[in-house]
């Protein structure tokens, strides 16, 4: 043992829960140790779109937006199947917009309004916006050489690097073949992005999940809280009182750190495969299930949890955030996972099982998506799928990894990444599809797209499908045929975005043994604690929006305790 370390509270993980959590302690006083196995900081949140779904936030109320008080719990309710919502859905309910209150008034942390993202379903007490909100840009330069240690974005949704914010950001991108406007705004981000990455390492103009970490980790500076990095958790140490601290690794050697409370924050499980072989079906053995989260979200929280007396939920509807994903080789041989969140809603893709067959509104969201195909999966089958679309429309919009105009395609053919082919028939012959399905399939949508209409699924109905197309399509927003040869298809694979099982917890984040008692001293949030939603998806931002949203109640509470203790 090389020493001991004294905090009052240790946060173990550095994405936006566990930086919530240190934030708001550090501002009330706490003095806060942040513990990072990895090398970098920010966790699946780096890598996100950095959404938070907050109903009846302040950002919302001043654009002048007012819903009923009930209205997010009706919709909430209904999503999940009529289960009544337990203490800490309301508490979530409750608190979010404090939450978003305070981080506003007190630190680097300054939101966007989502005003016209909708819900993911047209149901009893749906919004068509006001309950999104999304960090800020954020100017690299000011987290000085902690910038370094920040998790860079996902190369595989970045564009060499550069991250790429929804709204007008992205609209210029799919638009700079088609306006001097978009092309000149392009460009000019792309030479700034180029230039920063030869002169300081990496691109300074952070967005999406990229700046919300970057902005916490700015506030967390400011605070005076601690981090270690390269710091994995070997066991947490207790007492008779509960949970009193945690013995870490690091280069120099194991050390000690003595803390009042423990929180956990390591991002769930979504590369554990042992316990992904227990809960998710498809995935045997640990194979089988692709998650685009970090490769170290191996569930330790979860297991330092369990050790500690804590109960992982299995009641859960889905125990993951489904999201498609397709394998990505790049020139290097490393491979990579590329999630299809945007492209399938636009008009000219179409998604089909092996028999050649549509399974699903390609529009819905990624969660829908998936579990679509798992449930079109017949038992003992691998869930397999492939999106399709024309040469016009990957010219337009690309396909997965492979860009639009004017990047090659040539590269994703030659690696495979890409099948192509010059009919239906030769391209369902290379992928093992149902030729005459297929030929049915696409003929039957096309009829249907080319009068704005789908019979099969209805995609373009709801107010989200809507949202995710391109309204500046004449025909239809999210409907359009597929007639331009030659003919391109990716291969889906089941994935997610994260767990949504984790510990049971209260209301107050506290984790709970098999009695439903708290054990002392121990806390859970983010994707270690068992999803308030109950395993339902119901917009965009679920995760992020109760992650802050107990990041910040724990650290509030905990500091105040500490505080009146101390007193």
């Amino acid at each position: 043992m090389r020493g001991q370390v004294n905090v009052d509270i240790l946060v173990i993980g550095s994405g936006a829960a566990g930086l919530s959590a240190a934030v708001t302690a550090a501002h009330f006083g706490a003095r806060v140790l942040v513990a990072e196995k990895e090398s970098v900081l920010g966790g699946t949140s780096a890598w996100s779109g950095g959404w938070l779904w907050i109903p009846r936030n302040p950002l919302a109320r001043e654009e002048g937006i007012e819903e009923a008080p009930d209205a997010p719990l009706t919709y909430l309710t209904h999503e999940m199947d009529g289960q009544p919502a337990d203490a800490r859905l309301h508490a979530f309910l409750r608190y979010g917009p404090e939450m978003v209150d305070f981080f506003r008034q007190h630190t680097a942390v300054q939101f966007l309004s989502g005003s016209r993202m909708p819900d993911f379903h047209n149901a009893p007490g749906s919004a068509k916006g006001g309950r999104s909100i999304t960090a800020q840009p954020f100017d690299g330069r000011l987290l000085g050489d902690w910038l370094h240690r920040l998790r860079p974005p996902l190369e595989t949704i970045s564009l060499a690097g550069m991250g790429i914010a929804g709204g007008a950001d992205m609209a210029h991108f799919f638009n700079a073949t088609r306006s001097p406007r978009s092309a000149f705004y392009a460009t000019r981000r792309l030479l700034r992005h180029g230039w920063q990455r030869l002169r300081f390492g990496r691109g300074q103009h952070l967005v999406n999940g990229n700046a919300l970490v970057g902005r916490l980790l700015r506030s967390a500076l400011d605070l005076g809280v601690q981090f270690r990095l390269n710091a994995p958790v070997e066991t947490l140490c207790t007492s008779p009182e509960g949970v009193t601290g945690a013995r870490l690794r690091s280069d120099e050697g194991e050390f000690q750190v003595n803390a009042r409370a423990v929180v956990l924050a390591c991002g769930g499980f979504p590369h554990d495969r042992q316990r992904l072989a227990q809960h998710v079906p498809h995935a045997a053995a640990g194979y089988g299930h692709f998650s685009a989260a970090p490769p170290g979200n191996q569930g330790d929280g979860i297991r330092l949890g369990e050790a500690a007396g804590g109960v992982f939920d299995t009641t859960l509807r889905h125990p993951m955030a489904w999201a498609p994903v397709s394998r990505v080789t790049l020139n290097s041989g490393l491979q990579l996972l590329f999630p299809h969140l945007i492209e399938r809603a636009r008009p000219g893709f179409i998604a089909v099982l092996p028999d050649g067959r549509r399974f699903v509104n390609e529009a819905d969201s990624y969660h829908d998506f998936i579990a679509a195909l798992l449930d079109a999966t017949p038992a003992g089958q691998t869930p397999r799928a492939w999106l399709l679309a024309d040469s016009r429309t990957l010219r337009r919009y690309g396909l997965g990894h492979a860009r639009p105009f004017p990047f090659p395609v040539t590269p994703w053919l030659r690696t495979g990444y890409l099948q192509s082919a010059g009919s239906l028939t030769a391209l369902a012959e290379k992928c093992g599809i149902n030729a005459g399905q297929l030929i049915a399939t696409v003929a039957r949508f096309n009829a249907g797209a080319e009068k704005g209409i789908d019979e099969e699924f209805q995609r373009g109905t709801s107010a989200y499908n809507l949202a995710q197309g391109d309204a500046d399509n004449p025909l239809h927003p999210t409907l359009g045929k597929l007639e331009h040869p030659p003919f391109y298809a990716v291969r889906i694979l089941p994935g997610s975005l994260g767990s949504f099982s984790g510990l049971i917890t209260d209301e107050y984040a506290r984790v709970l043994n098999a009695e439903r008692r708290p054990v002392s001293g121990l806390y859970a949030i983010g994707n270690d604690m068992s999803s308030v939603m109950r395993g339902y998806y119901p917009s965009g931002g679920i995760t992020l929006g109760p992650a802050m949203t107990f990041g910040y109640l724990v650290g509030k509470q905990l500091a105040e305790k500490i505080t009146h203790t101390e007193d």
